[in-house]
């Protein structure tokens, strides 16, 4: 009975650890200031665009839990066929800002099992 407990637990704490793969970090820009620019509409996002283009690939291959861990929640998402589904980051102030323009942003294109396939800046 003890040896299954152990083993039950170790089989636990090994799964847990092969799910907390680390995150790649976008370097020079400040992850904490991008989460608090919801909408884009603090102009954070905006200033971060050319760096973001740079290192857009980093996100390919990241489920949907580790872009929202890396980037926060998204500030739109959709659903589409064939199960995917696409996050969206607005990157200047738009039209949620109380400006009166469309506001580049983000996508994120997810396939069926949930892992980013396509990042592009709109």
């Amino acid at each position: 009975m003890q040896k299954q407990l152990i083993y039950s637990l170790f089989l636990v704490v090994l799964l847990s650890a092969c799910n907390n793969k680390p995150l790649p970090t976008l370097e020079g820009i400040d992850m904490g200031a991008w989460k608090d620019d919801k909408n884009g509409c603090l102009n954070y996002r905006s200033q971060s665009i050319e760096i973001l283009i740079r290192q857009k690939e980093k996100l390919k291959s990241l489920d949907q839990q580790e872009i929202v861990r890396l980037l926060g929640r998204p500030d739109r998402n959709e659903l589409y066929k064939r199960n995917q589904k696409f996050f969206y980051y607005l990157l200047e102030p738009g039209v949620d800002c109380g400006v009166d323009r469309q506001s580049r942003k983000l996508s994120i294109r997810f396939n069926a099992v949930e892992l980013a396939k396509e990042i592009t800046i709109e």
